[in-house]
Formats: C-alpha cells, structure tokens, sequence
C-alpha cells in the first residue's frame, strides 16, 4: 500500500508482528487526524494473525497520514524497522524519520516533542526517548526488565563508549540524512538490539570517533512509559542480547572492523 503523494513534517515507522488483538486502534487513528504533518508507517512484519486486517483497515479510514507496508514472511523487528526507515528515506518526502513500539508504551503525544528538539537543535541528529523515572514524570516498568535493562544499557554504553542511558526504548526520530542512508544499507546483525547497532554503524563511518556521533545525539527524559502487558521481550532474551553486542562489537567497534 503506497502512502499519498505529498510533503510530511515527519513519517514514523510502527513495526507490528501478531498485534491484532492488542493495537489501539483509535489512538493511532486519533493521533493520525491530529497531526496531518506526521505520516505514520505501519509494517506487518509477516504476522500469524489478522494484524494486516486490521493495519489495512486502519489505513482506509486514514489514508493520508497512515500508510501500511506488508512483509510476507517475518524476519524480526530489526528488519521490519529497516524495510520501513529505508522506505521513507527512498520517497524523501520528510526531513525526519523514526520508529515507534507498536503497544504504545511511550505514548504518540511525545512524537512532537522529540520532533521540537531536532526543529530547534540544528546539531542535533538524533532524539531518543530516554525512560528515566523522575518527580513529576510517569515511568513504570517491571522490576526484572528494569534492572536487567540498566545492566544491559550500562555494558552498551561501555561498549559504544558514550554515556548513553538508554539505548532501547522504542522511541527514536533521525534526521533524514545520507548517513543515516548509509546505516540503514545492509541488513542487521541482530534481531532485538539493532538500536545500539544502528549506534555502532554510525561510530563505524565515522572511523570509530564516538565521541563525534554522541555529540550529535540527544536523550530526551520521556514525560511518561508504561510497561504493557503481553510484551515479546522476555528475561532469557537479555543473555541473547549479550551476545548480539558481542557480534557488534566484533564487525563495527574494533580497529580490524571493516565494511
């Protein structure tokens, strides 16, 4: 399903595998009438259920600002991601793309705010949602995902070497640059952790100067991210996640890394 002809302020990728039963319809639907500048591109990432169903009937009902890309077969959310981001870049119709978890977790209102900080930060190349639980700001997450969460981010950073919290929360706008072109080209390494190998690539192209690709990142503390219930992240995938960093690590982060 090709998404209209015409000039976006922002297309964000909702990768989407079996959510039939749990996508919130309304809100995107909402969210889509509100904000005719953001193009919304869902990506059926080869579901068992009737996700395409409802994606396609989502998209009748909004057909300018969502827009529908079917894979047959799945092949994970890194891909699913990269087919989306990799199709918005190719149209070129938007100064800025991202991605966005599909359970809404981080609400679609925070979209504008991540988006005011590249608007009014020219340096700034990329704006992450950060979930850091402060005074004032609504962030619960379950304590097992938490703690082995900020283990996780804290080898990440360690590895990337910058001081990033939180490299997977699934909330991420990119200038729609060349570079970031050049990043999406191969497929991923890794199936869950493509976020801190997006991260890696951009070091990688930039002969390994992370600092220089910290500079162009900004964290932004999320006003509110909630934890839902049926998610496809479970406990033992963070020893697979440890492995995955060790295969970036090995192809991006070492001085015998090459492309």
């Amino acid at each position: 399903m090709s998404d209209p002809v015409r000039e976006y302020r922002c297309i964000v990728v909702v990768p989407c595998y079996d959510e039939a039963e749990r996508l919130r319809v309304n809100v995107f639907e909402d969210f889509a009438r509100a904000n005719p500048s953001i193009l919304l591109t869902f990506v059926n990432d080869g579901s068992r259920d009737s996700t395409l169903n409802v994606l396609r009937a989502l998209h009748a009902r909004a057909p300018e600002t969502i827009n529908v890309l079917n894979g047959v077969h799945n092949r994970g959310k890194a891909e699913a991601v990269r087919l989306g981001l990799n199709h918005a870049l190719q149209y070129n119709r938007a100064d800025v793309v991202g991605f966005w978890d599909a359970d809404l977790a981080t609400p679609l209102d925070a979209i504008p705010d991540l988006l005011g900080v590249l608007e009014s930060q020219p340096d700034i190349e990329m704006v992450f949602g950060a979930r850091v639980k402060l005074l004032g700001r609504k962030v619960e997450r379950f304590a097992a995902r938490h703690y082995l969460g900020r283990l996780f981010a804290t080898v990440a950073s360690v590895i990337l070497r910058m001081p990033i919290y939180d490299t997977q929360c699934g909330a991420k706008l990119f200038r729609a640059t060349p570079e970031l072109g050049r990043v999406l080209q191969r497929p991923f390494l890794s199936r869950w952790i493509f976020d801190v190998e997006i991260l890696a690539r951009f070091i990688h192209q930039r002969n390994g100067d992370a600092h220089a690709v910290a500079a162009t990142i900004y964290e932004y503390p999320l006003k509110v991210w909630v934890d839902i219930a049926g998610s496809k992240v479970r406990p033992k995938d963070f020893l697979r996640a440890i492995l995955e960093l060790a295969a970036i690590y090995r192809r991006y982060l070492t001085r015998t890394s090459r492309e």
